[in-house]
């Protein structure tokens, strides 16, 4: 880190903030062009300082997060991950739709402790059905787990590193102090506006798309002039009655009323 402290005062190392809004730049393009691709980054931040903020901006973008606990193999053991989050999501529904109140009081006390302990430790995760394209970490000592996981599996790492940290564990590197509130919030924030910033670039390229899809359809479905022509010609052409079909060679004779058949 050392290329990144700008001086030290009392035993205190003060980070260069030009290079800050340099590295910051740079990862909030590369998180913004994963958005325009409906990727996924995964926000990781167990320490006090981050959880509330890890959690709010995640939630605000729609990307999965871990703000309580790293569970070991939730990146390379997907398999398994997978099958607790689809426990979460039966206590869910089983919750929603009140059926946990018809169980045993003893049992319904567990499933709901095991729901809450879920809750806890994937609910910012529920969401996710496959592997993400990039995890963005506060704090890279702490998350140990998680930088090993993303590194074995190539994902790129987006940190937030202070002076304590290795700066070569990451592939965006964001200087910063991750032990302030008001700094964690700040970065976060900001790698969370150039997500938005990257979904609403896909919105309105949806929405042109649509847009231009229905004046196709709007222009296929209007007749041709020509058509509007042979229509209204058809329309003027009398149409002559029908002669009374004969069948099986019989000749058809007139029918006369009763009025004329009857003697006056």
């Amino acid at each position: 880190m050392r290329r990144f402290i700008f001086t030290e005062r009392g035993g205190i190392y003060i980070i260069d903030l030009q290079q800050t809004q340099e590295l910051l730049e740079q990862a909030h393009s590369f998180v913004r062009n994963i958005a325009e691709r409906r990727g996924k980054v995964l926000f990781v931040g167990t320490k006090k300082q981050a959880q509330d903020a890890v959690a709010e901006q995640a939630k605000r973008v729609g990307m999965p997060y871990v703000n309580n606990r790293w569970l070991g193999g939730l990146l390379t053991n997907w398999r398994t991950i997978s099958t607790r989050i689809e426990r979460l999501h039966e206590l869910r529904r089983l919750k929603e739709e009140n059926q946990l109140e018809l169980l045993p009081a003893k049992e319904r006390l567990m499933m709901i402790a095991e729901l809450e302990k879920l809750e806890a430790n994937l609910g910012g995760v529920a969401d996710l059905r496959r592997q993400p394209d990039a995890v963005f970490i506060v704090d890279l000592r702490k998350e140990q787990l998680a930088v090993h996981e993303a590194r074995r599996l190539g994902l790129p790492v987006i940190a937030l590193v202070d002076t304590n940290c290795d700066p070569e564990e990451a592939d965006y590197v964001i200087p910063g102090n991750d032990d302030a509130i008001r700094s964690c919030n700040l970065i976060v924030r900001a790698i969370a506006d150039g997500i938005a910033a990257g979904q609403s670039v896909t919105t309105l390229e949806e929405i042109q798309a649509q847009e231009s899809v229905e004046t196709a359809e709007g222009q296929a479905n209007e007749p041709t002039p020509e058509a509007v022509v042979e229509s209204a010609s058809a329309s003027e052409v009398p149409v002559e009655p029908e002669a009374p079909a004969a069948g099986n060679g019989e000749s058809v004779e007139p029918t006369t009323s009763q009025e004329e058949e009857s003697p006056q």
